[in-house]
């Protein structure tokens, strides 16, 4: 393979290596050999245009023009020209799939479903970024820069998953940019010629011809410097892995990622984002992915809320937690800020378990916890009574013990309890500004004639929940700033984020201290005692600050959750209060359909049906369903997707039987297999298997020695396929015993195993050869012998994907080396040259 045929393979490789960061993101990933074939097609565009040759903007343009042409023909074929040429209706059509895409990655959480607007950004991200490798390592001869598109692919990886790309992918990328650079450095060492050595003394240098130069004659490859780069690169690469890793900081988690760090003193804060729209992904998830599992002691758990964190902060713009000072956890949690000994309290033991793909920063728990048994690296944040993880530490597959403390205040003590502390009030009752007036005016015209804050916070509850209007709707446009909660209040349709902003904004301006609880809802009991979370539990509501109880859970909004029973008994609100409580879902409720008036947009039309009025009799043709072509077209390529997995076996399976029943081991005729072992065994001399019938004037014997070695190239295959890589230095004796040896043979197996070596060193060295007959039922014998002392697995590997099929790959290079050698010393390229070269000399240029 020449220089520049290694660059292109190998920015291919390294664009895929990078590719795989996004892996995580979307389930399944039947995306990626998408993007692999197309990749591939588009460097060989490449590589076919550097032969002819080419400018290399024209080489640039050939590759983007068949890389759009593939997109077209793989995401708007119905729309193009002929199924292939892109038109204005193609490229309207890959626009709108775009920004379906883009509306798809902020609507799903991790991992998400493969949409076709997804697919569409997947596989054209992959398919740009790979163009732009292969122009500066390959086209431009320029492999560093290379390294800026593939770590912005990485980084794109890295940042929607929100951390969570983890140190496998970043090392799978290093590497793959590591192997462009090396081939790279091959490439221009291999222009200079051979190095020295640097061991062979003045005395036994070979003589060097008149004319030459000792660099030029030196035999070995120039191993220093190929040594030198590889340690340079497992340096940089060592480096990159392990100073991250002794940094203080925070991978990303389901409700948003935080950043903390332990300062000086064991101190440090932690702050993060607001989680409306992860919250609201999760929600829409079409598959409900259990998050946590746990078993409690409490007798009903429809109050035992898991908490994640507390949203104390409202600028205007979005609600989220105030930078705090976070500290080790203490054994035993500080009692809750508030809370009265005159509350009835009850001990509960919880014991979660999270699920192995849930890699959430914040722990979460039930409210009050007064005791955490978790192993890792966890850090307290009492004001919120969080645990955040600290340089790293998540919930990916967590088991922990909760002690908490189950909270029931009567409706007469926080009917009756005294003013807050003024600190407490001061800073929870901050509204910006820029709140709109009809947020205040609306929560004074609900809570008109109510004596108290507890009052005044069931009347804003039941409003919400009951005898307001409002309807639940995980759909709507997500929004956390001033002008969302006076949407909400309008449009009366949102999902438990808007409920329960909007419910803690209007406290406030009441003066009642409120922030937002972020977690989920209790979850539904399982046949086996156990409780099951899933992603569609995610929830937020207020919390509300009461002297004597502490900060107590509100629930405003409808279908989702359980109303406190503090909110049902004796309680003082105008009307609705008798009405029958919402049930628990596990489930959202399904949104609500859009009205005859509404248009459907496309983005609406792929992620599922849209309501559309009843058709109107008409006199026009109907429409018979898709054409012909676009059938063919589909089944072909169904077809073609499910014949590459099988094409392996399907190669090996013929060439099995090419071999034991009458194949020629070279493409040159018996007499090709007249050449010593190595000859026999090395990949160049069998790139074909057959005919089954002997070529035109082979004699007999000659053709016996074929069918011998083509038994012999069978029976190393046949251990290559069960793990035993071939190895040509070894005699035929030597590499049958080895094969016996790690296979483990005895009896008839390795007794056949020796008898093919004896038959392939006879007809090898012997005078006079005399070919054996009955080989193949020896390669027989031996197969089942390597199958039987196979395990499963390995069994389904060598049936499936035989690892010598990579001969396939070496025959398919190795003729394709051929045939562009045939056309770069053909006629008419060689006449392209020459123009070319008279037209950079009469243009000045060298």
């Amino acid at each position: 393979m020449s220089g520049r045929a290694r660059l292109t393979v190998c920015a291919a490789v390294a664009t895929l290596c990078a590719s795989s960061a996004l892996l995580p993101l979307v389930d399944p990933v039947g995306w990626m050999m998408q993007a692999a074939v197309l990749l591939i097609i588009v460097s060989g565009a490449g590589a076919l245009a550097r032969r002819m040759p080419l400018a290399r903007p024209l080489t640039v343009v050939a590759q983007a023009v068949v890389a759009l042409l593939l997109l077209t023909v793989l995401f708007a074929n119905d729309q193009a020209i002929g199924g292939v040429l892109p038109g204005p209706d193609a490229f309207r059509e890959l626009g709108e799939l775009t920004q379906e895409g883009v509306a798809d990655v902020g609507r799903y959480a991790i991992p998400a479903p493969v949409t076709a607007g997804i697919r569409l950004l997947l596989v054209g991200g992959v398919l740009l970024v790979g163009l732009v490798v292969d122009t500066l390592a390959v086209t431009y001869r320029s492999a560093a820069p290379a390294g800026l598109p593939l770590l912005a692919l990485y980084s794109v990886a890295a940042g929607l998953s929100q951390g969570g790309a983890g140190w496998l992918w970043f090392l799978i990328a290093g590497a793959g940019y590591l192997l462009l650079l090396l081939a790279e450095g091959r490439d221009r060492l291999s222009q200079w010629g051979r190095v020295f050595g640097g061991r062979t003394s003045g005395a036994g240098r070979p003589p060097v011809a008149k004319g030459q130069s000792y660099a030029s004659t030196a035999g070995g490859p120039a191993h220093a410097p190929v040594r030198t780069g590889r340690r340079i690169g497992a340096l940089v690469l060592g480096v990159a892995l392990v100073v991250p890793a002794v940094l203080p900081s925070l991978g990303g988690g389901l409700l948003g990622p935080a950043v903390a760090g332990r300062g000086t003193g064991g101190g440090g804060t932690i702050s993060a984002v607001n989680p409306l729209v992860s919250l609201q992904n999760s929600l829409n998830q079409p598959e409900d992915r259990q998050v946590l599992n746990y078993r409690t002691t409490a007798s009903d758990t429809r109050d035992l809320y898991l908490r994640i964190v507390a949203l104390d902060q409202f600028d205007g713009t979005a609600w989220k937690p105030s930078e705090r000072a976070v500290k080790d956890v203490p054994d035993r949690l500080p009692d809750p800020a508030g809370l009265s000994p005159k509350v009835d309290v009850t001990t509960v033991n919880t014991s979660v378990s999270a699920a192995p793909w849930y890699a959430q920063n914040w722990l979460p728990l039930p409210y009050p916890a007064s005791h955490v048994d978790i192993a890792g690296r966890w850090r307290f944040e009492p004001e919120g009574r969080t645990l955040v993880g600290d340089r790293g530490q998540n919930t990916r597959g967590a088991q922990y013990q909760v002690e908490s403390l189950l909270v029931r205040p009567t409706a007469h003590q926080l009917d009756t309890s005294p003013a807050p502390p003024a600190e407490l009030t001061r800073e929870y009752t901050k509204v910006p500004d820029s709140l709109p007036p009809v947020v205040r005016e609306t929560a004074r015209q609900v809570t008109r004639g109510a004596g108290s804050a507890y009052d005044k916070a069931v009347r804003l509850q039941d409003w919400f929940s009951l005898n307001g209007g409002f309807t639940y709707n995980t759909e709507v446009r997500a929004g956390s700033g001033t002008e969302a909660i006076a949407r909400f209040l309008e449009q009366k349709e949102g999902f438990c984020v808007h409920f329960a902003f909007s419910m803690a904004a209007m406290a406030r301006t009441l003066g009642i201290p409120a922030r937002v609880a972020v977690g989920f809802t209790p979850g539904t009991r399982q046949s086996d005692g156990s409780t099951s979370v899933g992603l569609k539990d995610a929830h937020a509501w207020p919390e509300l600050y009461f002297e004597g109880t502490g900060w107590t859970r509100f629930e405003p909004t409808p279908s989702r959750g359980t109303p406190p029973d503090y909110t049902l008994a004796d309680t003082p609100s105008t009307g609705g209060t008798n009405a029958p409580a919402p049930q628990p879902s596990r489930s959202a409720v399904a949104p609500v359909g859009p009205s005859p008036s509404q248009s459907c947009a496309p983005a609406e039309r792929r992620v599922g049906p849209c309501w559309t009025p009843p058709a109107q009799s008409t006199s026009g043709p109907a429409d018979d369903g898709p054409s012909p072509w676009t059938v063919t077209a589909v089944s072909v390529g169904a077809l073609l997707l499910l014949l590459v997995p099988v094409l392996p076996l399907l190669w090996r399976l013929r060439a099995r039987s090419r071999r034991l029943h009458g194949g020629r081991p070279g493409g040159d005729g018996p007499a090709g297999a007249l050449t010593g072992h190595r000859e026999a065994v090395d990949a160049g001399s069998w790139a074909s298997d057959g005919p089954p019938e002997p070529p035109g004037g082979a004699r007999p014997g000659q053709y016996g020695t074929a069918r011998t070695l083509a038994a012999w190239r069978e029976l190393v295959d046949s251990g290559w396929d069960y793990g035993i890589l071939p190895d040509d230095s070894l005699t035929p004796r030597k590499a049958a015993e080895r094969i016996v040896r790690i296979g483990e043979l005895d009896g008839a197996a390795a007794a056949a195993a020796r008898r093919v070596a004896a038959s392939v060193e006879q007809v090898l060295y012997a005078p006079e050869p005399r070919p054996a007959s009955g080989l193949a039922d020896e390669v027989r014998r031996v197969r089942t012998g390597l199958r039987d002392g196979a395990s499963r697995r390995l069994r389904l590997r060598a049936l499936l994907a035989p690892r010598s099929a990579a001969r396939a790959l070496w025959t398919l290079s190795s003729r394709w080396s051929a045939f562009m050698t045939r056309c770069t010393t053909s006629p008419p390229a060689t006449a392209m040259r020459r123009v070319a070269g008279a037209v950079r000399l009469s243009r000045g240029r060298p």
